[in-house]
């Protein structure tokens, strides 16, 4: 079984990706971070660098968690990434960081976290940042 996080270099990730190590931890399970780009990788902000997935690696490994780090350019939203993750390596857990976003922002753009929450198998654990 595995625990899943969606990761992004913001705050919000860092926050996801803290609570999936502790969870990770309690459960003795793997940890499989996702970090996606439909493809415009280059430019798309949420897209982790080299540095940003260097260090984090760096974490598990003196964490001594089981991990595995998957970066994908599939032209897939990220939460359809991360679904299809959780999925794959049998999840028992998907960890998400939350924005604080207004109403109209999440109307017109959607909602990563809300397609999570609605479509996943498993439970969820969304988190602030803070």
């Amino acid at each position: 079984m595995s625990i899943i996080v969606g990761y992004v270099p913001t705050p919000e990730g860092a926050a996801a990706l803290d609570r999936a190590i502790s969870e990770a931890r309690n459960h003795q399970s793997r940890l499989v971070i996702i970090n996606s780009s439909r493809g415009d990788a280059l430019v798309d902000k949420r897209y982790a660098q080299a540095e940003d997935l260097n260090a984090v690696t760096d974490r598990l490994e003196k964490e001594g968690l089981e991990h595995l780090v998957l970066q994908r350019v599939r032209g897939n939203d990220a939460a359809s990434e991360v679904l299809e993750a959780a999925e794959e390596y049998q999840a028992e857990l998907i960890v998400i960081g939350l924005r604080k976003r207004t109403p109209v922002g999440k109307l017109i753009m959607g909602s990563t976290a809300q397609q999570i929450l609605l479509e996943a198998t498993c439970p969820v654990l969304a988190v602030k940042a803070g």
